[in-house]
């Protein structure tokens, strides 16, 4: 049991109508993804109005949904709890979970490496106990308060990713979870568009401060322009703060780095701490993401030998680094699947762990897709991404999308390079180019929808 009927009316001042359950079993918004016993919360969206699913949801078998009263009328003789507004009942319950929880929470945030480092978080927590965090990239103002609504009584950690694309959006979901410990991954030109500079992302980042609990702990990555701001921000809210990265300043170090196509190899070191990190990813990111989560469950009193233990077995999520051998003759084709987002940051270091996976690959080729969101800067962007393209050395370059105009115009004669308007239009022709014996590397915004392709691909080679 999640929570009680009564819980839920409680929690969200609710009024019941025809529901004959005593209890639910688990929360969602999708009618199509309800397991029996559900509470089903119908939030209306930009394109969907979850009211117009409750009674496909209550035929999938949940036993209640959380509905506004404006259209209760609507969905008279279904099992509902009526509220004001069925995002804010879900709020509502979001914060009696909270409430009612003993666990060590940890919140992430950053412009790059969020999701990855919230997993490595996630993996190095779960061997220590009851683990409860956020699926995919459910970091925005309806995914926070479905996480945390979905967190059991008996958790004792709890991560939760925070995300943002304008100022004044993380600082609700902070104190909405309330965190022990904050972790900030870095900043990057994401989602530049909509602020005037990225010292204005390094401030909407640090509002993951204001829901930081009294005598929490900000772990903050130190490899980038903004990090004095940061620790301003911490150190202004009466914050402790420690640092980690490549840097010197880092007060937890990562040095002797060593990445090739098995993995990646580093120690991390502190006062009070000195342990190596071995991950079957490779690239310098995935390490400082590990040195992150090492470093939170220091903070929570879990030996970081033990927490480097357990990131040794973790493996990259889809469409974030995960690396497929497809084919089962003599020559496979290597594919690195960086398909779910990509800015300037993130892109930069794909590239780098593609030429390191791929050094015997009979060919090595490039799907890039565009970066979405980098405002008036955006072509800027593209055309600085040439010299870190050249050092692939690649024998084909696909480019998807029209902001990829300004990389075409800046790479070399002598490669081959195509460019597409659309993943759909580029999609045949990039099939057919590849063959056994290459390795292949797809990434760029999660709007290009390179997922799409990476599916085509292990399909066609055989995964």
């Amino acid at each position: 049991m999640l929570y009680s009927i009564a819980e839920v009316i409680a929690a969200t001042s609710g009024r019941a109508e025809n529901i004959a359950a005593q209890s639910v079993g688990s929360i969602s918004i999708d009618s199509r993804d309800i397991s029996p016993g559900a509470l089903f919360v119908a939030i209306k969206g930009d394109n969907f109005d979850g009211h117009d699913f409750v009674a496909k949801a209550v035929e999938a078998g949940a036993v209640a949904a959380l509905v506004s009263e404006a259209q209760a009328a609507t969905l008279s003789g279904l099992p509902l709890i009526v509220v004001s507004d069925a995002l804010e009942g879900l709020n509502r319950l979001a914060r009696f979970a909270r409430q009612r929880s003993n666990a060590q929470i940890v919140a992430v945030t950053g412009s790059v490496g969020k999701t990855s480092t919230k997993e490595a978080i996630r993996t190095v927590l779960s061997s220590a106990g009851r683990t409860h965090a956020s699926i995919r990239s459910f970091n925005n103002h309806w995914g926070v308060p479905l996480m945390l609504a979905r967190m059991p009584a008996d958790t004792e950690f709890g991560v939760f990713e925070l995300g943002m694309s304008a100022a004044g959006e993380i600082e609700p979901l902070s104190k909405l979870v309330r965190p022990h410990c904050a972790v900030i991954t870095t900043i990057a030109p994401a989602h530049i568009e909509f602020f005037d500079s990225i010292d204005g992302i390094a401030d909407a980042k640090a509002e993951i401060f204001a829901g930081l609990q009294p005598g929490g702990l900000a772990i903050v990555n130190c490899d980038h322009d903004q990090i004095e701001r940061l620790i301003v921000h911490a150190q202004t809210a009466g914050i402790k703060v420690r640092t980690y990265g490549f840097a010197e300043r880092a007060d937890a170090r990562i040095t002797g780095f060593v990445s090739n196509a098995t993995g990646a190899h580093a120690n991390l070191a502190s006062e009070g701490l000195d342990v190596n990190i071995n991950l079957s990813v490779t690239g310098r990111h995935v390490i400082a993401n590990g040195a992150a989560a090492i470093l939170v469950a220091q903070g929570f009193g879990i030996a970081p030998e033990a927490a480097a233990y357990a990131l040794a077995k973790q493996e990259a999520p889809e469409g974030r680094g995960a690396t497929y051998r497809l084919g089962t003759g003599e020559q496979s084709l290597i594919l690195l699947d960086e398909s779910y987002n990509a800015n300037p940051v993130s892109m930069r270091a794909a590239l780098e762990v593609f030429a390191a996976i791929s050094t015997d690959a009979k060919r090595r080729v490039l799907v890039l897709g565009e970066m979405r969101e980098l405002g008036a800067a955006s072509q800027q962007f593209h055309a600085e991404l040439a010299q870190d393209v050249i050092d692939v050395a690649p024998d084909l370059v696909f480019l998807v999308g029209e902001n990829m105009k300004a990389l075409a115009e800046r790479l070399p004669p002598h490669l081959q390079i195509e460019r597409f308007a659309s993943t759909d239009a580029g999609a045949d022709r990039i099939v057919d180019a590849l063959a056994f014996g290459d390795s292949v590397m797809l990434k760029g915004s999660n709007g290009v929808r390179l997922g799409t392709l990476v599916a085509r691909i292990r399909t066609h080679f055989g995964a």
